[in-house]
């Protein structure tokens, strides 16, 4: 009997919580009319893309990665290089720039190149 209490306990540590964001016309319309950001974003999932974020009046941040998931109130970045999520504000987005390709990664990459 304690062999079985610490076997289950083995099992929900490795347990993780995966969310299915499922849409449907229930959804708020900020997540299903592209209009709005969240539902526009929805429609990039997948792919890699450098957000830029203005953090207090005039101090603009960047991040790049491949865009895993969309929020009424955020995004999750996945990064290319340590595969960590980044949780990010979708109200300090001020530019995104979506690539194409994943070869576009290095021109990305650099911040003073002007597309």
């Amino acid at each position: 009997m304690l062999e079985d209490k610490r076997d289950e306990s083995k099992k929900d540590e490795n347990k993780r919580e995966t969310r299915q964001n499922i849409i449907d016309q229930n959804s708020p319309e900020i997540l299903t009319n592209a209009i709005y950001t969240p539902a526009f974003l929805r429609t990039q999932i997948g792919k890699l893309m450098r957000v830029e974020f203005l953090i207090g009046t005039n101090n603009l941040t960047d991040r790049i990665g491949i865009l895993q998931d969309v929020g009424a109130s955020y995004i999750l970045l996945r990064s290319v290089e340590s595969d960590n999520i980044t949780y990010c504000d979708i109200y300090s987005i001020k530019f995104i720039t979506i690539s194409q390709s994943a070869g576009m990664y290095g021109a990305m990459n650099n911040r003073y190149h002007y597309y």
